[in-house]
């Protein structure tokens, strides 16, 4: 970002820079910015405690939300006095105290027992680890529909000072301070709230909050009616996404984090952009107040959707590593890249217990998908109704690891209810096996991978 930086500032000083030129160098320093931003927001968890998470957070977010706020009227300032190119170099001159206090910063992280995931399996491991937590992706949902619909505020703005106040830059830039100090506001209240209430309580307080300071943007002929409004809607969708950033760290595991705060990002700036041409649209269709109304009204209704379809409260959730599985000695003719790894677990369960085994094992097969297991069934032998078996497989061994190594505290609760129903004393018996293709084998490799793989393991399923 400091070098896209650089590069802008001399294209000014040079008269290079153009209306597309400077779009195109923000687009840049925006791909920085969102490879920058979960990383950042992460980091939060490894400097405080789990106790203190939320009002640190809260003081991120107010942070970033002051300096959102404060920026464009001191890079306006500096413009006016001094020159854009000014305004560029000193934008420059803000990253390399930042770049230095960051390689200065030694964080002490958990010494690692496996090698790091490449980067197109970590992505993948990271979509597929949301999409199968239906708690994530139901904050994500929320911070996206918030987003949209206060996004009408940022991208109408000009058009409400101008045409519905009859204003200048001078209302519009106390106009924007106003929404600005409303999202500070939001954001330092919101750590003081969760203490009080419910993380849907208070996401539907800030959506009832956002959509009434809509509805007088929209009605309001006078700047200071406006600026009221402006500072409940900032208030309010500050408040909200505080609150589900807050929830979606605690709702996550560690290693897994920035990259759920990743889609957790890319779904609150791709509102913001998805609501900004939404209602510009719907603006030059009809005009700006009955944009900013429908966006109050689907704002509205996304709070009300919230008491049917209600957020959890993610702060009893124990997220730590489950740490009692061990690596099983799958012996020498095994490597970390051998595959695919077939896994079949046999549970011996009393018919009377089927229907409460079946309700379990459908937890049971979200586990598995989440942390990585493919091609998940649940089998019943015919001639025994009470052998069931459980089969899926897994890339290679190393993933089979990471899989077994990615299970939580809060999975211990369904693995306990599953050894519960298991009649047979001890626990149920492991089956793992390498895949393997007889047309691009040779036969001492059929052989020795027979040898190996139909004995029987048991140890924590």
């Amino acid at each position: 970002m400091m070098l896209v930086s650089i590069g802008l500032a001399a294209l000014t000083y040079f008269t290079a820079a153009s209306p597309y030129v400077v779009l195109a160098f923000t687009f840049l320093i925006g791909c920085g910015n969102a490879f920058n931003a979960p990383a950042w927001q992460a980091s939060v968890s490894s400097i405080v405690p789990k106790a203190l998470l939320p009002n640190a957070v809260a003081l991120n977010s107010a942070a970033f939300n002051a300096a959102r706020s404060a920026g464009p009227a001191l890079g306006g300032a500096i413009v006016a006095t001094a020159g854009a190119t000014t305004a560029f170099l000193l934008n420059c001159a803000s990253y390399p105290l930042l770049i230095v206090t960051l390689l200065r910063w030694r964080p002490k992280p958990e010494p690692a027992t496996l090698p790091p995931e490449r980067i197109a399996s970590a992505i993948a491991s990271g979509v597929r680890y949301v999409l199968m937590s239906p708690n994530l992706l139901k904050i994500i949902a929320r911070a996206m529909l918030i987003s949209v619909c206060v996004s009408s505020i940022p991208s109408l703005l000009p058009v409400i000072v101008r045409e519905g106040l009859n204003g200048a830059a001078t209302t519009y830039g106390l106009l924007l301070g106003a929404f600005g100090a409303g999202a500070v506001a939001g954001a330092l209240i919101s750590a003081p709230l969760r203490c009080r209430h419910s993380t849907n309580r208070i996401i539907s307080l800030a959506a009832g909050l956002g959509s009434l300071g809509l509805f007088l943007i929209a009605v309001s002929t006078n700047s200071i009616l406006t600026s009221v409004a402006l500072i409940m809607a900032g208030g309010g969708w500050v408040l909200a996404l505080s609150t589900l950033n807050v929830t979606m760290q605690l709702a996550t595991p560690r290693w897994v984090l920035a990259r759920a705060l990743s889609l957790y990002q890319m779904a609150a700036f791709g509102g913001i952009a998805v609501g900004s041409s939404l209602f510009g649209l719907m603006a030059s269709f009809t005009d700006v107040s009955n944009a900013v109304i429908a966006a109050a009204i689907l704002l509205l209704i996304g709070g009300a959707a919230g008491l049917l379809d209600p957020l959890f409260d993610a702060d009893g959730v124990d997220l730590d590593p489950l740490r009692k599985w061990q690596e099983p000695d799958a012996g020498p003719l095994i490597e970390a890249n051998s595959g695919p790894i077939v896994v079949t677990i046999h549970y011996e369960i009393n018919p009377a217990d089927a229907n409460a085994f079946t309700t379990l094992m459908q937890e049971r097969r979200r586990i598995r998908r989440r942390d990585g297991a493919r091609n998940w069934t649940l089998l019943r032998d015919i001639t025994q109704p009470d052998l069931w078996i459980e089969r899926y497989q897994v890339a290679t061994w190393l993933e089979y690891i990471r899989h077994n190594q990615r299970r939580t505290q809060a999975d211990a609760s369904n693995i306990a209810a599953i050894a519960g129903l298991h009649l047979a004393s001890g626990p149920p018996k492991i089956y793992r096996r390498i895949q393997v293709d007889p047309h691009n084998r040779q036969p001492e490799d059929l052989v020795q991978a027979e040898i190996l793989f139909p004995q029987t393991i048991s140890g924590t399923p």
